[in-house]
């Protein structure tokens, strides 16, 4: 007998921004090929466009994807955003594999023999309101294929905010301004709409 799935319980909050992970199906590096990343960036930069949320790091990994976020609340929360992103992206890529007849879809069915990209469920998602925790959650991104050894210094890894964080502006991804920061309560204010 397996255990019960345990449930994402997400808090949404006008004054909170968000960290969030999802991964691929079985943690498989289904974000390997650069195309794919480059499709995912592509991808982030229309949902951010069209869904108004404020983005302030990311990172695409083999395996899995990073965001920090805030979302525009109440029209676009966390799984509207998701939705957006993964879907589209999920359905694009899988579509090209059966053009191809890609061997990895047969690694990408599930036990309800639908094809799976993305891992079910809502993946990792935690409140952020310290300016601390904040900073720390942008370091943790960019060095994230430092980490992996995919690269020697964050700014070298493409699919990332750390390259507009150094400098370059020439990225697909445009990165909100980081949001105030209140003295009294080392919090982070909500940015305008």
């Amino acid at each position: 007998m397996t255990a019960p799935r345990k449930r994402l319980h997400r808090f949404e909050h006008t004054n909170h921004a968000r960290f969030l992970t999802f991964s691929c199906y079985r943690r498989l590096p289904l974000l390997d090929h650069p195309a794919i990343r480059d499709l995912f960036a592509q991808r982030l930069a229309l949902s951010r466009s069209t869904l108004g949320f404020h983005l302030y790091a990311w990172v695409v990994m083999p395996e899995h994807v990073h965001l920090l976020l805030w979302p525009l609340l109440p029209d676009a929360p966390v799984p509207t955003i998701l939705h957006d992103l993964k879907k589209a992206m999920s359905q694009t890529v899988i579509a090209r594999w059966r053009t191809l007849d890609a061997p990895i879809l047969k690694d990408l069915v599930a036990a309800d023999g639908s094809t799976r990209f993305w891992q079910r469920g809502g993946g990792y998602d935690r409140n952020i309101f310290s300016r601390k925790e904040f900073d720390e959650k942008i370091h943790y991104i960019h060095h994230n294929p430092v980490s992996r050894e995919l690269v020697s210094r964050p700014d070298e890894w493409a699919w990332s905010s750390a390259k507009w964080y150094s400098g370059d502006r020439s990225g697909t991804v445009a990165i909100d301004p980081l949001p105030p920061t209140r003295p009294e309560r080392r919090s982070i204010t909500p940015p305008e709409r």
